[in-house]
């Protein structure tokens, strides 16, 4: 597999009790929310990056604890990079493949 160049934007957490998760990242981390859909997640913002916690469970699909967001230039040339079957899935604007330990990295084409 071929290395390709991507940027960090963020990093999705699951948790059992989103109430709690989202109440210790705001109050005890100081945290701003961006984004809140109740019962589904909440995204906090920062010039680095996202953190987005979401509710265990709220969508249709299987995923491990983790998902780790990287932009790419040119996500065509990514996905021929990394080859077609080492991907779990893709969409026309992102790629999911697993880290070694089975954690999705999601590639975003660059907005």
């Amino acid at each position: 597999m071929t290395s390709i160049r991507a940027q960090f934007v963020g990093v999705e957490l699951y948790f059992d009790d989103l109430e709690r998760a989202k109440a210790f990242h705001s109050a005890t981390l100081g945290l701003e929310i961006s984004e809140d859909e109740p019962g589904h997640h909440a995204k906090f913002n920062s010039d680095k990056g996202f953190l987005c916690l979401e509710r265990k469970g709220a969508e249709s699909y299987p995923s491990k604890d983790k998902a780790f967001f990287f932009e790419v230039a040119n996500l065509e040339a990514a996905i021929r990079a990394i080859g077609k079957e080492n991907l779990a899935h893709s969409e026309r604007t992102w790629a999911v493949l697993h880290d070694p330990e089975g954690h999705n990295v999601l590639l975003e084409r660059t907005k």
